[in-house]
């Protein structure tokens, strides 16, 4: 079998396969019996009609066209691995650029690549502070109105009231019968709240909430910045039309032991207030890491150099469609509606928010598997098994469907193992890159080994799966 590959621009390459005549002989007779089994031929039994016969019966092309499928799947597979070709997704069979002699040109998306370059020189101040105690007060005060009486009063909204509101968001300059971009019944906010990043609909809508009576109106515009968290109002102007419907006043229950153990935070307000702190000073650190590991990967990939095929793109931009429509599902809303509410289509959502989505995810998980090969981290086998058996018995309790699947002793299949424990080894992985990101911003990283780095493992078997087939170079194209 000769081979002849051809580098493409696109991080993929042209394989020009030169079958032996005698093995596309072979799968011409294989294709004949086929041919025969599937279809009647008048004084034969199934499969027992002669080469001759089945070819006048079916014709010269349709026995070409099943030889063609069983070469295929035989001659590409060998090909590759004669080759010494990695591939990252299925090929496609771009040509049949001769049957006599058999001559295949096959496309095969490369697996990706990552030059990191100077990556050990990046650098950025790490600035994460404790939150201050008022912010502790804060978060105490909210609790004790949440957990206070409300009752409802016959006067204007005052500060830490609890308003119940109609609200109606539309473009501005929306157009008569355009559809609003947001629309809630009854929906209860404090008024007054002090602005924070997470307050719906946007930082400060609370404050101008104080002075509204039930049954009184008012409008709000806001203008939103391009990078706003709910693509809804991405850098848009929105108007806002609030309807009062109630105000009720709150009484908060007295700071005591009772208090503390009706949150289920503590048994006094001493264990209280440090099972507070420990959970907001993990939130506050969450958030400042999400921040700063973008800013680092970030100076990363503008030193370094990735390539992939438009194939793992595509891949990721699935999930990156499914996670959005999860999310509708969750707040109740389905994707064909947020489309209409955008004003956009599918193709157009598409390419112009959901694929750039794909490739940042995309980029940033391949830099931080090169981080990880680069600097040879690897969970040990204690963390390994430690962490699988913390996530084991999480799904056992948390998933019904898993504690379907073990329970009674039922052995749990080794795919489903398997699954676990690679989930396990990519979270365990995933903080020991993020531990070796940090140091090596703050220029603490300890030195590297010589060793070269372990290489990649194989491919899996969905890359090798088998090339979908296509009958030229032409319709290739149009396809893509």
């Amino acid at each position: 079998m000769k081979i002849e590959t051809t580098p493409r621009e696109d991080h993929q390459i042209e394989m020009l396969v030169d079958v032996e005549p005698e093995k596309m002989e072979s799968a011409r007779h294989r294709a004949a019996r086929n041919l025969a089994e599937k279809g009647k031929i008048p004084g034969f039994r199934p499969g027992k009609a002669p080469y001759d016969v089945v070819r006048r019966a079916f014709g010269e092309a349709a026995i070409n066209e099943e030889a063609l499928e069983i070469l295929v799947d035989e001659i590409y597979p060998a090909a590759l691995q004669e080759a010494n070709i990695e591939p990252a997704a299925a090929g496609a069979l771009e040509d049949v650029v001769s049957l006599d002699p058999p001559q295949l040109k096959f496309r095969v998306p490369l697996m990706p690549t990552v030059d990191l370059g100077e990556y050990r020189a990046v650098r950025q101040e790490y600035t994460w502070q404790v939150p201050a105690e008022h912010e502790i007060d804060e978060q105490v005060e909210n609790l004790r109105r949440m957990y206070g009486k409300t009752e409802t009063v016959e006067r204007a909204a005052e500060k830490d009231d609890y308003l119940s509101a109609d609200i109606i968001a539309r473009k501005a300059k929306a157009k008569d019968g355009e559809e609003p971009l947001l629309e809630r019944k009854g929906y209860a906010l404090v008024v007054g709240r002090e602005e924070k990043d997470g307050e719906f609909p946007f930082p400060g809508f609370g404050k101008q909430m104080i002075g509204l009576k039930p049954g009184e109106a008012v409008t709000i515009s806001h203008k939103f910045p391009k990078d706003f968290s709910d693509e809804t109002f991405a850098g848009k102007t929105a108007s806002f039309e609030v309807t009062a419907r109630t105000v009720r006043a709150v009484t908060a229950p007295e700071l005591n032991d009772e208090f503390a153990q009706k949150t289920g935070l503590g048994q006094t307000v001493e264990e209280f207030r440090a099972h507070l702190r420990e959970n907001i000073e993990k939130e506050s650190r969450d958030e400042y890491n999400d921040k700063f590991f973008t800013k680092v990967i970030d100076q990363i990939k503008a030193g370094a150099t990735i390539k992939y095929p438009p194939q793992v793109v595509e891949h990721e931009l699935e999930h990156v469609i499914e996670d959005i429509k999860h999310r509708l599902s969750e707040q109740g809303a389905d994707f064909e509606t947020y489309l209409k509410i955008r004003e956009t289509t599918l193709e157009k959502f598409t390419e112009d928010e959901a694929r750039p989505v794909a490739i940042k995810r995309l980029e940033r998980g391949l830099i931080m598997d090169e981080v990880a090969r680069a600097e040879d981290l690897r969970p040990s086998d204690e963390s390994l098994q430690k962490k699988f058996q913390q996530m084991w018995a999480s799904l056992a309790v948390n998933d019904p469907e898993f504690a379907k699947m073990t329970k009674n002793g039922t052995r749990a299949s080794q795919e489903l193992i398997n699954a676990v424990a690679s989930d396990a080894a990519g979270r365990l992985t995933t903080r020991l890159v993020l531990d070796r990101l940090k140091a090596i911003a703050s220029g603490q990283a300890p030195a590297l080994e010589t060793a070269t780095p372990p290489a990649a493992e194989a491919a899996s078997a969905e890359a090798q799966a088998k090339p979908k087939k296509k009958k030229t170079a032409k319709k290739a194209a149009s396809a893509e």
